[in-house]
C-alpha cells in the first residue's frame, strides 16, 4: 500500500453478474464509510474497461465490493493479481474453489466438516428424472445469493421445471431442515453466530427485500451448537484458504443436537451494507461499520 496520507481506494461493484444490484448497493455503502474512514475512494462499476478505468485510476488497494460470477469466482482477483493492485477479500484459488458448490464440498468432507450428500448433473436430466430421492435441492453449482433455487419436497409429482436461464450444469443436494445460521470470518477469528428468522427458504428475496428476514445475534441456541458453528466456519475459511471476511452459512436441525448441523457453503464475497449479516456480527463485537471496511483495506494485499 502506498504512504501518501490518504490511501486512494477504488470500491468495484456492480458487474455483469445476476448480482449486480446488490453489489452496487454494497459498493455505495462501503464507499460511503471508507470516506468517513479518511480514505480517498473512487467508485468504479466493474465493465468491460476495468482495466483501463484501473490503469488512469492508479489506486492503492481495490476493495472488492463485487458480488457473484466474475467479482467472486477467482476472476477479477487474477485480473488484480497480474495488475499487482493489492485487494480485499479472498485470492484467485479460494474464491473460485468457494464459488464452486461442489468442489468446495469435496473440501469439507476432506476437512472432516459436516455437509449433505450432493451430485452434479446435467440441467435437462435434472428437468427429466428425480436424480436424487426426494426431498432435495437442486441449484446453480457457481452462483451466490441464493439465485435459482429450487426445493424438491418428499410429496412432489415429479422433478422441478428448471428455468431456462439455469446453467447447463446443476448442483443437486439432500435437502437439510431446520434453522439458518451463519457466521463471519475475520482474518483469524469467528464473529459470532446469527440465527435468520424466515417464513420459508432463505432465497434471494427473503436476502435482500425488506421484511424478507429477521436476524437473531446472538443466536438462541445451545453453547455447543454456537462453538460448532465458530469451529466449522473457521476451519471452513482455512480450508478453502479464504483470506480478510467469508460467511459460512449453515442448517441446523434442532430436533438432531449437534448431529443435527449441516455447513452449506461458504462466501467469500459477503453482503456488505450495514445491516447485512457480516456487519451486523461485527457490530455486535463493537466494530463500526466504517472500522469493518477500513480493516479489509488495511488487510488487503496481492498474492492472496
Amino acid at each position: 500500500m502506498s504512504s501518501r496520507t490518504s490511501p486512494k481506494v477504488a470500491v468495484l461493484m456492480g458487474g455483469p453478474s445476476a448480482e449486480r444490484e446488490v453489489s452496487l448497493a454494497s459498493g455505495r455503502e462501503c464507499a460511503t464509510a471508507l470516506r468517513e474512514a479518511g480514505y480517498d475512494v473512487i467508485e468504479v462499476d466493474a465493465g468491460l474497461d476495468l482495466v483501463a478505468r484501473l490503469s488512469d485510476i492508479q489506486p492503492d488497494v481495490c476493495f472488492n465490493a463485487l458480488h457473484g460470477r466474475w467479482g467472486e469466482d477467482g476472476c477479477v482477483q487474477g485480473l488484480l493479481e497480474w495488475l499487482g493492485i493489492p485487494y480485499t477479500h479472498s485470492g484467485v484459488l479460494a474464491s473460485a474453489l468457494a464459488m464452486d458448490k461442489q468442489r468446495s464440498k469435496d473440501v469439507y468432507r476432506a476437512a472432516g466438516l459436516p455437509v449433505v450428500e450432493s451430485v452434479l448433473a446435467g440441467r435437462e436430466d435434472v428437468k427429466a428424472r428425480h436424480v436424487m430421492p426426494p426431498p432435495y435441492v437442486a441449484k446453480p453449482n457457481n452462483e451466490g445469493s441464493s439465485v435459482g433455487i429450487y426445493i424438491v419436497h418428499e410429496a412432489a409429482n415429479g422433478p422441478p421445471q428448471l428455468s431456462d436461464d439455469m446453467p447447463e450444469q446443476v448442483m443437486v443436494e439432500t435437502y437439510a431442515p431446520g434453522r439458518e445460521m451463519t457466521t463471519t470470518v475475520m482474518g483469524d477469528r469467528a464473529l459470532g453466530v446469527t440465527d435468520i428468522i424466515t417464513d420459508g427458504w432463505y432465497d434471494y428475496d427473503a436476502k435482500y427485500k425488506e421484511g424478507g428476514s429477521r436476524h437473531v445475534i446472538p443466536a438462541n441456541v445451545p453453547q455447543e451448537i454456537t462453538d460448532a458453528c465458530l469451529d466449522y466456519a473457521l476451519r471452513a475459511h482455512q480450508t478453502l484458504g479464504c483470506r480478510g471476511v467469508s460467511r459460512t452459512d449453515f442448517r441446523w436441525d434442532d430436533t438432531r443436537g449437534l448431529d443435527g448441523l449441516i455447513l452449506l457453503e461458504t462466501n467469500t464475497q459477503p453482503g456488505m451494507t450495514p445491516t447485512s449479516l457480516a456487519p451486523e456480527q461485527a457490530a455486535h463485537l463493537g466494530i463500526s461499520f466504517s472500522e469493518f471496511c477500513a480493516w479489509m483495506v488495511e488487510d488487503a494485499s496481492c498474492n492472496r
